[in-house]
């Protein structure tokens, strides 16, 4: 083969490419990507289920086979059941973490349930009778209810608009609406 003239992956034998892996030849890595990283990206990606990790325990997977190359060992088994069992221990490896554990249950917020379409403009609270109920509650609850419910704000809104602590908004707000819960019944 000529030095101008690229080598494919299916024309270097395994034994070759193992030799030339053990030599730390980088160009055999180029090959040895060429010629496994699809199967590999195939087999992690269903174990991860989603092709951004996939693509990083792929990385994750080639680094670590370029740095342990010495340790394998062609009396035991080819070279794709090594790399293959490299990949899927590290695919494994990182479904068992924490970090994914915690990636995978936190949505996006366009998946959210923040974006679902809120109630109609033609809902008032009044028609149900609840500002009337407001005036059963303290003076203090009513105020923060009214604001909340009535005036659009948020928590820490009416914690601002009242020169209150957020944390005693949360309480004021929580108390009338188990004082609220009651009157309904």
């Amino acid at each position: 083969m000529s030095p101008t003239t690229p080598e494919s992956p299916t024309s270097v034998s395994e034994e070759l490419l193992v030799q030339r892996l053990r030599d730390r030849d980088e160009s055999a890595m180029t090959l040895f990507y060429d010629k496994y990283s699809a199967a590999l990206y195939g087999v992690i990606l269903r174990i991860v289920k989603k092709e951004e990790i996939a693509e990083d325990v792929l990385q994750e997977s080639l680094v670590k086979i370029w740095h342990s190359f010495q340790s394998y060992d062609p009396t035991k088994g080819r070279l794709f059941t090594w790399v293959l069992n490299v990949s899927r221990n590290l695919a494994i490896d990182k479904i068992r973490s924490r970090q994914y554990r915690v990636d995978t249950r936190t949505q996006p917020i366009e998946d959210s349930a923040a974006l679902r379409q809120a109630a109609t403009p033609t809902f008032r609270p009044e028609h149900i009778g609840l500002q009337e109920m407001t005036g059963k509650l303290a003076p203090e609850q009513k105020q923060i209810i009214d604001l909340l419910y009535f005036g659009g704000f948020t928590q820490s809104e009416v914690a601002e608009e009242l020169n209150l602590p957020l944390g005693t908004v949360k309480t004021r707000a929580r108390a009338a609406i188990k004082v609220l819960s009651k009157l309904i019944r």
